[in-house]
């Protein structure tokens, strides 16, 4: 079942419109503690587990989704937590995670930092010794989560995202993936857009809450929202 998940604040109440007129579900709750809006959402909806996808990847490949939940499904009894983030190697804005109703609602319970509230599962990925963290890397083992930035936060992502829909959705409504990599090889300058801001993740501002955070911690984190 697909959820859009957003707050109770009247400036999305659009966000609702357009899921009734598409016959989407909605669930509508905290602005700030999306650990609690997802655990409200899973409670809602009865869920045994939850996949968390970011509003902030539009290009995101439906194959990588697949790919992430396949994981789990198949370790199922292995992972309380899998996510192709912890140590990222996909394309920055591939986003996945999947997480037991039991592991959320432990996060629900025992979270009490600002951005452990904010980003649902850093209290998960950050406490590996009680929780079982499972990760999906890029199939040929690079590491391209520093040096391709699909998400949007800044108008120069709004740039590039615009550059890769204006050539790739005409011709497939359903490019993913490789179809995005092979563009931005032909026409690099669409990547030079945003790439100032390659490599920069949700986490640059939440240092000072991090500093009881070890290092190598520091490094496992990557961008989500």
């Amino acid at each position: 079942m697909i959820v859009v998940a957003t707050t109770e604040g009247p400036e999305d109440d659009i966000i609702e419109q357009l899921c009734e007129k598409w016959g989407i579900n909605c669930f509508r709750g905290s602005l700030n503690d999306l650990l609690d809006r997802h655990y409200q959402l899973a409670l809602e909806y009865m869920a045994d587990a939850l996949v968390k996808i970011p509003s902030d990847c539009p290009l995101i490949d439906p194959s990588v989704i697949d790919c992430v939940i396949g994981y789990y499904l198949n370790n199922q009894g292995n992972f309380d937590y899998v996510s192709n983030l912890h140590p990222a190697s996909w394309p920055d804005g591939n986003d996945v995670e999947i997480m037991s109703i039991e592991t959320l609602a432990s996060a629900w319970a025992k979270a009490q930092r600002g951005f452990e509230r904010e980003h649902t599962t850093p209290f998960i990925w950050g406490n590996p010794d009680h929780f079982r963290i499972g990760n999906v890397s890029w199939p040929s083992g690079n590491d391209f989560s520093t040096s391709h930035r699909w998400t949007i936060d800044y108008s120069e992502d709004y740039l590039f995202i615009s550059k890769v829909y204006e050539n790739l959705y005409r011709d497939n409504p359903f490019f993913g993936l490789n179809e995005i990599l092979s563009l931005i090889e032909k026409f690099p300058e669409i990547s030079e857009l945003n790439n100032r801001y390659a490599g920069h993740y949700w986490y640059d501002n939440h240092l000072n809450e991090l500093k009881r955070i070890d290092h190598y911690k520091l490094k496992m984190m990557h961008h989500e929202a």
